[in-house]
């Protein structure tokens, strides 16, 4: 099998195409490098994969199009490329949230179309409930997102749909619970502790860290991505990606000062807009349909974070 998959040098997307290599599989990774974080820790996150013959690199921006052949050449596309987080999404960047996650998504389904019988995976977000009305909360909670990300994530999703409905287009969308772990982007929460953790610098925290996260492990995201590619009648489905364990921010943070044993300076300040109070997956849906649950234990996951912190210090 030969794999798409965009955003190879991000957060997830490194994790899954080493997890593909490592399947044996070859895979074709695109990223064009947008600027959310530092070029060098995506450069980083790429370096085993480069060692690898089975890996080839294509430096591309999707939204410009132009990736029928991408498409073509391989078995299933892995669409994880967007533009992350929901803070910065407000204002003037929303253009670039817009480009680069409903854009670039079209254009890629433009593409699948042609190939309607391919997998074709999408990386949405939890974000898309927004304030939700239930926890769990289950895929058939209408999505009210709570921010512009939110949004464009919202309708990368209606976009699948509408070319599985339309085209046939083989679509299965995915919504990560926010994922950790080893390579988590600079600007996510458990990255930013662990790193005052380590250098000594204080910790902002936003709202009252009595919020809570349905935490999820990188493996458990990667696994459960793997297995949307090969489960059976699964197209058009929406599945919810979670860690099983609604944890608060102030619980986490107390993981880190004894993982590090520092006690953190810890500071808070006002909710940021787009920050919704709690998230928690109701998972029935992966287990029924992809045969499989969360593996790994939040406090497990966090020190494995940790200990990947002290070594990428």
């Amino acid at each position: 099998m030969r794999a798409l998959v965009t955003g190879c040098a991000g957060f997830i997307g490194s994790n899954l195409t080493e997890a593909l290599l490592e399947r044996g599989q070859d895979v074709v990774g695109v990223d064009c490098f947008n600027d959310n974080y530092a070029r060098p820790q995506k450069l980083d996150n790429l370096a085993g994969a480069m060692d690898h013959r089975g890996f080839q690199f294509v430096p591309i921006d999707l939204a410009r199009g132009d990736v029928h052949d991408l498409v073509s050449e391989v078995d299933v596309t892995f669409h994880l490329a967007a533009e992350p987080g929901v803070r910065a999404s407000w204002g003037g960047r929303f253009e670039t949230y817009v480009r680069n996650n409903i854009l670039a998504t079209q254009e890629l389904l433009e593409a699948a179309k042609d190939w309607p019988d391919k997998r074709f995976v999408f990386a949405s977000s939890s974000s898309v409930y927004g304030q939700a009305e239930r926890f769990p909360t289950p895929e058939t909670v209408l999505p009210q997102p709570y921010s512009p990300y939110g949004v464009t994530k919202l309708a990368a999703e209606h976009l699948c749909q509408m070319y599985h409905g339309n085209h046939g287009v083989d679509a299965v969308i995915l919504r990560y619970f926010s994922a950790y772990g080893p390579r988590q982007r600079p600007d996510m929460a458990f990255h930013a502790f662990c790193r005052a953790a380590l250098n000594g610098g204080p910790v902002t925290v936003f709202g009252d860290g009595l919020q809570t996260r349905d935490f999820t492990f990188v493996e458990d995201v990667v696994r459960a991505t793997l297995a949307a590619a090969e489960a059976p009648d699964v197209a058009g489905l929406v599945i919810n990606v979670g860690g099983g364990a609604q944890v608060s921010v102030n619980e986490a943070l107390h993981v880190i000062e004894e993982l590090s044993g520092r006690k953190l300076d810890v500071r808070y300040d006002a909710r940021q807009s787009g920050d919704v109070r709690d998230t928690c997956a109701d998972s029935t849906l992966a287990r029924e349909r992809l045969g499989l649950a969360p593996e790994t234990d939040w406090h497990e996951g966090l020190r494995r974070q940790w200990e990947w912190m002290q070594t990428a210090r």
